[in-house]
């Protein structure tokens, strides 16, 4: 029999006590590591984190109230991108906790933390584990849900065009300041810049900066994080930017973590941060504007700027921050 929504809520709800309990020297999260270096115990652990916030049964009733969940039974089709750890895990919560099926293709370069998660789903409630199977290859489903680069959007709209679908691409995010914020602040913006190195969608990867703002002050509140340069495939791309840079003959700043360069481009490469000096206002808007479709989110002290959220909390999203804007559960509640 298949479950009511009060019951997907409340396991999923417990979910979120049972990852506290995982201990940090499991082997599944070292199996992790060694797979992909990127995913050191620490940026696991604040995966970890990110979900729990996400399995706030309180914030699960909240998200789920606003849709309809008697919809037919669908099996749901998804592509799972592995640029964080467990960066599908929202993908695998929408399609649940809506009663739909899963069947996941996990990124080679994570395989082992989600079916971890999900093995303790399946502890709490049994009825779970008919709901998602892990597939090399993705056939017989409904509908499809697929994250990826710009490049394998296009095969991913092929692929999956037959059927109704949420294709994802490149995604950034950035970071506007308006010239008056404390040292504390910048310290916060910092964990938007370096946490998951710089990896993920949300991660800013671009600042706007009033003109005469002096840069000095930020790059050294930044310093907190300094010992990001001391891991071996971080530093590796910080240095080759860094070398680039000098035989370029090209203008940079340098704190010994981060290079800060101006550029109007969005997206910046691993180890590096780019500024833009704005005039005004309305200048600001334009040159957002200008980026609308590919910025995931916008950070700001406080949230201060209009449609942003305040620095430290990029890598803490809501259930309802829906990825790339488009409403997950209002596509899944909509199947027929």
């Amino acid at each position: 029999m298949q479950m009511i929504l009060e019951e997907r809520i409340e396991a999923l709800s417990l979910l979120g006590d049972e990852i506290e309990k995982i201990a940090k020297d499991d082997p599944k999260l070292r199996e992790a590591e060694t797979r992909n270096p990127w995913f050191t115990q620490e940026n696991i652990q604040l995966a970890f984190k990110g979900i729990r916030h996400l399995l706030d049964r309180e914030k699960l009733i909240q998200w789920t109230n606003a849709y309809s969940f008697d919809q037919p039974l669908k099996v749901i089709g998804v592509a799972m991108a592995g640029n964080i750890p467990m960066v599908g895990f929202h993908d695998y919560l929408s399609i649940l906790i809506s009663g739909h099926k899963a069947q996941m293709k996990l990124s080679s370069q994570d395989e082992t933390l989600l079916p971890l998660l999900h093995q303790k789903l399946v502890s709490i409630k049994p009825a779970f584990e008919e709901m998602v199977s892990i597939q090399e290859k993705l056939s017989g489903f409904d509908a499809a849900i697929a994250t990826g680069s710009d490049n394998t959007a296009r095969y991913f709209k092929y692929y999956f065009g037959k059927v109704p679908n949420i294709i994802r691409m490149n995604r950034s995010s950035c970071a506007v300041l308006m010239g008056e914020e404390s040292e504390d602040e910048f310290a916060l913006l910092s964990q938007d810049v370096f946490q998951y190195f710089g990896l993920g969608c949300r991660n800013v990867s671009k600042i706007y900066i009033p003109e005469e703002f002096d840069l000095v002050p930020l790059l050294r509140a930044w310093e907190k994080f300094i010992d990001v340069a001391d891991h071996n495939k971080y530093a590796n791309n910080y240095n080759y930017q860094r070398s680039i840079h000098l035989v370029n003959q090209k203008h940079f700043y340098d704190n010994g973590a981060i290079l800060l360069i101006e550029e109007e481009r969005l997206v910046s490469p691993i180890g590096v941060v780019y500024y833009e000096r704005y005039s005004s206002q309305d200048d600001l808007k334009s040159k957002l504007a200008h980026h609308a479709d590919k910025i995931q989110c916008i950070v700001s002290a406080k949230g201060w700027y209009q449609g942003s959220i305040a620095f430290g909390k990029a890598q803490t999203p809501e259930p309802w921050d829906y990825a790339d804007g488009v409403d997950t559960l209002k596509f899944l509640s909509e199947l027929r």
